[in-house]
C-alpha cells in the first residue's frame, strides 16, 4: 500500500464543499481542515504509485474550489502501535 499526504490549497469560501468532495474520492482515506499555509490535508492510500495520478491529478485537482496540491509520498509509517509490536518481537533490544 502506497500512502501519500496531499497538501491542498482551496478557495476560502469553498473549503467545506471541497473537503467533502475530496473525502468521497476513491483512494482518499481522510481529509483534514487545517491552519497554516494550506487549507486541507488529505491522506491517500493506493496500491500502486501509478494510481496516485488518477487520484490526485485526475480527480482531486479537478474538484471545484481546489487551487493547487502538493503531494508527499511516505517511505515508511511510524505509529505507536507499530513501535509497540516491534518491541514485543524483541526488535528494540
Amino acid at each position: 500500500m502506497i500512502t501519500a499526504v496531499v497538501m491542498i490549497t482551496t478557495e476560502a469560501n469553498l473549503i467545506p464543499e471541497a473537503a467533502q468532495a475530496i473525502a468521497n474520492v476513491p483512494g482518499i482515506a481522510e481529509v483534514y481542515s487545517v491552519t497554516g499555509d494550506v487549507d486541507l490535508i488529505a491522506v491517500a492510500k493506493v496500491r500502486r504509485h501509478e494510481d496516485l495520478a488518477g487520484v490526485i491529478a485526475d480527480q482531486v485537482s479537478k474538484i471545484p474550489g481546489v487551487l493547487g496540491t502538493r503531494t508527499f509520498i511516505a517511505f515508511q509509517t511510524y505509529s505507536k502501535e507499530d513501535l509497540e509490536q516491534a518491541y514485543d518481537l524483541g526488535l528494540g533490544d
